[in-house]
């Protein structure tokens, strides 16, 4: 169970979170890429962020479409393109901002392999800030890498390639995106992309396991 709170107030949020793992016993907590058009690395948003880090927190992250990009092509849903970009947006000003390397502790997953993180990395290193080194002193695969991603909507090898070119399966998580996508049809996309056994195994169970470790009990 992931407790979703309300990110635009963040003393409520801290309130939210305590009673989310006190009282409800919640596993992780849900946020969204980007609220009114302020993403998650957002200095409004930092007490919040420091802490799920203190609780080292599992965030489960959902694009939504900012108020900036609804109607940029009124003939193409904004699904389509605005949901993986928003991934991108938000992942992209956690990393600028520093926020992955200061709140070091919060397990970050993302959805949709990512959105468009995996093609955009050449071009972070190329058009990044200047002082990236402060920013991320670790670099910028390392956090990257060390992240979760789910492949919701995204079981078809282009994706998949782009995704495993960046991440090890170790950070890859089964996704549904149910109903909005079938769940078989996620189910039967992943049999289809040439992972081993060893590796479906890691992405549809043992994965999540290590992320969500009370599961095991049941």
């Amino acid at each position: 169970m992931f407790a979703i709170i309300p990110l635009p107030d963040p003393e409520a949020s801290l309130r939210e979170i305590e009673y989310a793992y006190s009282v409800l016993k919640a596993d992780g907590i849900g946020l969204a890429t980007s609220y009114d058009d302020k993403w998650l690395g957002h200095p409004d948003y930092q007490p919040v962020l420091e802490e799920l880090s203190r609780r080292k927190a599992v965030v489960f992250v959902h694009p939504t479409t900012p108020l900036c990009c609804r109607t940029l092509l009124p003939d193409v849903s904004p699904i389509l393109i605005e949901i993986p970009q928003d991934t991108a947006r938000a992942v992209t000003n956690l990393l600028f901002t520093g926020s992955f390397a200061r709140f070091k502790d919060i397990r970050f997953i993302f959805p949709h392999a990512g959105g468009n993180v995996p093609m955009l990395l050449g071009r972070m290193h190329q058009y990044g800030p200047r002082n990236i080194a402060e920013k991320a002193p670790n670099g910028i695969e390392y956090e990257l890498k060390r992240h979760y991603y789910d492949i919701a909507g995204t079981a078809y090898k282009p994706a998949i390639a782009a995704l495993t070119s960046l991440v090890p399966t170790t950070q890859i998580l089964f996704g549904s995106d149910d109903p909005m996508v079938p769940l078989a049809e996620t189910a039967e996309g992943i049999m289809q992309l040439g992972f081993s056994p060893d590796d479906l195994e890691r992405i549809c169970r043992n994965n999540a396991l290590t992320l969500l470790p009370r599961l095991k009990a049941s």
